[in-house]
This record gives C-alpha cells, structure tokens and sequence, in this order.
C-alpha cells in the first residue's frame, strides 16, 4: 500500500495519509527484531532531510519502543516512496543529553524537520536546539507542558480524551461528576482538564477524591455516599492499576447500571475490558481499524507485533514525506503544519495548533462484554 496525500486548492487544505485510522491495543507488543544499524541509520533518498530522533537504546540496553517506532518509520517509507525525503535516523539514548546531540548532529547533516523524541525531557532538550536552528519539531511526548509554538505534539493528550468524554457526557445529560483519581503527574494533569472541561458544559464536579496506590476503598466509599447527587464517575487511571479500583466500585455498589463510569483512552486494554465493574462504562479513545491494519502490515513486513505508540513515528513520516511531495518551500512552515483542516492518518484526524499542541477526532465507546462498542463515532474531519 502506497501512502498518499491528498490536497486541495493552492494552499493544503487537506491531506490523507492513507493506510490506516487506530485504537485497539491488541495484543501485547513483541520485542521487534533490531533494526540494522540502529543508532545511525538512513532511509530514502529524496532531496529533502528530515531526522527522526528515537530512543533506539536505553540504559539496559536496545529499546523495543525505540526500535519499533524505528520500524514503523521503515514501513512508512515503503509505503511513501522513498524519493521525497532523505529521513535521518538518530538515537538519544533516552536521554536529554542524547536529543541535544541527535539534533546537533541532524542540523549539520542538513534536516529541515526533527521528528522525535519521545520523553518530555528529551523534548525540550531537542526544541532548545532545533530552535535556535530555525527548525521546527513535530515530537512524542504527551507532556503538554513540552509544546510550544514549532514545537508540535503528535500524540494522544490527556487533554483531548478529557474533553471529548465531558462533552459526549454532557449531551447525554449527565450534570454532576466525581472524580476518582490516583496521586501520580497524569491523574493531575486530567483532573485539571476535567474541572476546566466541565465548566465549560455547565457540568457540576461534586468531589475529587484521591488516592494512593493500592487504596481506592476509601475514596470509593466517600463517592458512593453522594448517592443521587451525581450522575457520573470519571476515573483517569492506568489499565494496570483499573482491577483493584474495580474491586473499590464493586465493593462500594458502584457501577453503570446506577452511576456513569468515565475513562480515558488508557482503558484500551483488555485488562480493563474484562472487568465486571466496568461494563457499561464509556471512554474517549481513537477508532480501531486504522491500528489494526497498521499492525497487520507491521507484523507481515517484521514478523512482531507493533508498540502502541509506533503510529506516531508512522504518521509523522509519512506526513514529512507527503508534506515534501506537493508543498514546495513551504512544506514545513508554520502554516503548512496548522493548516486548520489537518491531517488524516493511521490514528485518524487530526490537526496541530500554533501553541504545538493538538486535536485529534476520537471516539466515544462503551465496554460491553469485555468487548468496546462505538456510540459516537470519531469524526472524520476537523
């Protein structure tokens, strides 16, 4: 399959990477086999150079993220064509100091565009260089704090599954929300776009109680005794952590027949899929099919299964590579990359903003069977 992009009109005023849409987490990633030369390796050999900055290795040794997000980019450019783009591949070593050398190293080989890295610290160290080089960044990291304007995130923000699940929430008449949440850097960060999301629909938020790991019982307790006076649970916790929390509900008497239960795109994952406590609940997430099919062909080209978060160094190549095709000198300007009618890719739509965060169209599904089921399908433009 050929990825394309598709344009329209003097400016972009669309483009469609296709090959795919998203979501499910199938099942758990297999070490990929190493890429050859791992830590500098070079793909395509169009005119215009990009670098893609991975964490290839790790203290502990070779990264099977990094090394499956390399091959991702691998396939992105066999789909692609390898003429348009010249793309860099750069190890920094999932460390700040790495990035820092990675883009360094990029800008003096030439790179118009740094796709990468992944970890926020990695992040800033990479945009303190490629700034100061006049080169813009579509990176990784899902630390909203990282964006900044030529500083574009491609992943999934808390913010954005927040935002979505309030307001489908919302036009079903939900009026008033608790939040049960952990004590950990994402937790916050959520329950903050949880307050700001239901302020803006006129959406009640009752009580936040938090927890430590390992003790929800107590906080579960103290939002069953709101009884009538909420209509909805938003839970923003990892899938990992979702079975003792489940246990908290069940053991409290809480659950979708009687309170809406509210997640994140965290819970596309079987582990929580299976709980009873959980049946009936609804959770923001990316569609399935693109995923699905990106791992299809990611398994037919490498024998393994793909990381989650490969699309991203999927869609962002295939976006440079495409962006190099049909935009001339400005395929990489600001303009280009917020053009307001965005990108569609594996992952589905979505659209970057000056700030350098984004938008994504995303679902909404309810968990029926240990099985999601769409109720509000993602939309397919912006």
């Amino acid at each position: 399959m050929r990825a394309a992009i598709l344009c329209g009109g003097a400016a972009l005023s669309a483009c469609s990477i296709t090959g795919l849409g998203l979501g499910h987490r199938g099942p758990a990633a297999t070490p990929p086999p190493p890429a050859a030369d791992a830590a500098a390796d070079t793909l395509g050999t169009g005119p215009v150079k990009v670098a893609l900055i991975l964490p290839l290795t790790q203290a502990s040794g070779q990264s099977p993220v990094g090394v499956s997000m390399r091959n991702a980019a691998e396939l992105a450019m066999s789909e692609a064509g390898a003429n348009d783009i010249t793309l860099m591949v750069k190890d920094d070593h999932s460390t700040p100091d790495g990035a820092r050398e990675a883009v360094q190293a990029a800008n003096g080989q030439g790179a118009e565009l740094i796709l990468g890295p992944l970890f926020a610290g990695d992040v800033r160290a990479a945009a303190e260089v490629a700034k100061g080089a006049g080169k813009p960044v579509i990176a990784y990291s899902t630390d909203l704090s990282a964006a900044s304007r030529g500083v574009y995130l491609l992943s999934f923000l808390v913010e954005g599954y927040v935002d979505r699940i309030v307001d489908y929430a919302a036009s079903q008449g939900k009026k008033s929300v608790a939040v049960l949440a952990p004590e950990n850097d994402y937790a916050n960060v959520a329950t903050g776009a949880l307050q700001q999301a239901a302020a803006k629909r006129d959406m009640r938020v009752a009580l936040i109680e938090r927890y430590k790991p390992g003790a929800a019982a107590a906080s579960a307790a103290n939002i069953a005794a709101l009884g009538g006076q909420i209509d909805a649970i938003f839970i923003p916790e990892q899938a990992s952590a979702m079975p003792e929390v489940a246990r908290a509900l069940t053991a409290n008497g809480l659950d979708s027949r009687k309170v809406q239960i509210l997640g994140t795109g965290l819970w596309n994952d079987a582990r929580v899929l299976s709980l009873p406590a959980l049946q009936g609940a609804w959770f923001a997430t990316p569609e399935n099919a693109g995923f699905t099919a990106f791992a299809a062909r990611y398994r037919a080209k490498f024998g393994s299964d793909p990381t989650r978060v490969a699309t991203l160094a999927y869609d962002s190549v295939s976006l440079a590579a495409a962006l190099a095709r049909t935009q001339g000198a400005r395929r990489y300007s600001e303009e280009t990359l917020t053009n307001p009618t965005g990108f569609n890719g594996a992952d589905g739509v979505f659209r970057f903003k000056s700030d350098g965060s984004n938008e994504r169209g995303l679902a909404v599904v309810q968990i029926n069977n240990g099985a999601t089921t769409v109720i509000s399908p993602a939309p397919r433009s912006l």
